[in-house]
């Protein structure tokens, strides 16, 4: 199985922990959260992944050689312009559609700045199940941006959490609005499917999947640890977690 890693933000809510280095390389209890998450990936059988950069790409190149890519088939995504979730996403398409014989193959996609306990491997079987186009982890938590999902617990839509009305792209009797994950399980089909151009957020494309019948479906991750550690705050919040036992690293 293949996966992504979103690495290439700047990581500006992180500063000053990210004016020398990259996110990627932010450290939690003596780990990386890029460590951190290739063991995870590891640990569910993911042994090649892509990972995009953009800022100080060139210390993760560096680091990933120094620890021998941490026994994993690596590639890097370079980007010279940020291209967000979407336009990097489909920039590295070719290391998911390249090889005929995992064509058909769900990869994941994986934010470096999450923290989490999710079973990848529950959400891909659900994934295929549903016989999804994507599959997203998301639970029941406030949050300032949610996603909106019909009774089957497909994605019709969005909203800010000052926004009680939000977008649909599509009717439904019910919606439920729910806390993104920052975590995907997709299919390599979806690329074909990706009209955008340039930078935009792969949440654009999923909404206007969902609006023409794609499945985008929902795997509720309530019952796991989550933490998105894109705040210095939230990364002693981690460490912390770590030490309690809280948090179970792979």
């Amino acid at each position: 199985m293949k996966a992504m890693i979103l690495a290439a933000g700047l990581g500006t809510r992180l500063r000053p922990l990210t004016d020398s280095r990259p996110k990627a390389l932010v450290e939690i209890g003596g780990r990386t959260l890029l460590e951190i998450t290739l063991s995870r990936l590891r640990a569910f059988g993911v042994h090649d992944v892509i990972i995009n950069v953009h800022h100080l790409a060139d210390m993760v190149v560096e680091y990933l050689r120094a620890n021998g890519n941490f026994g994993m088939h690596i590639e890097v995504s370079c980007e010279e312009e940020l291209l967000d979730t979407g336009g990097g996403l489909k920039k590295a398409s070719h290391f998911f559609t390249g090889d005929f014989s995992t064509f058909d193959e769900p990869f994941i996609l994986h934010n470096v700045d999450v923290i989490s306990t999710i079973d990848l491997r529950r959400m891909v079987e659900s994934h295929e199940h549903n016989q999804a186009l994507a599959t997203l982890a998301v639970q029941d938590r406030e949050t300032s941006r949610y996603l909106l999902f019909d009774e089957k617990m497909q994605l019709c839509g969005r909203r800010s959490g000052s926004d009680q009305k939000g977008e649909t792209v599509r009717p439904t009797a019910t919606v439920q609005a729910l806390a993104f994950c920052g975590v995907h399980v997709i299919s390599p089909r979806i690329f074909a499917m990706m009209g955008e151009q340039g930078a935009f957020s792969i949440i654009t494309s999923y909404l206007r999947l969902a609006a023409g019948g794609e499945k985008i479906g929902a795997f509720r991750a309530d019952e796991y640890y989550w933490r998105d550690v894109g705040r210095p705050e939230h990364v002693l919040q981690a460490a912390r977690d770590l030490e309690q036992k809280v948090l179970l690293p792979d």
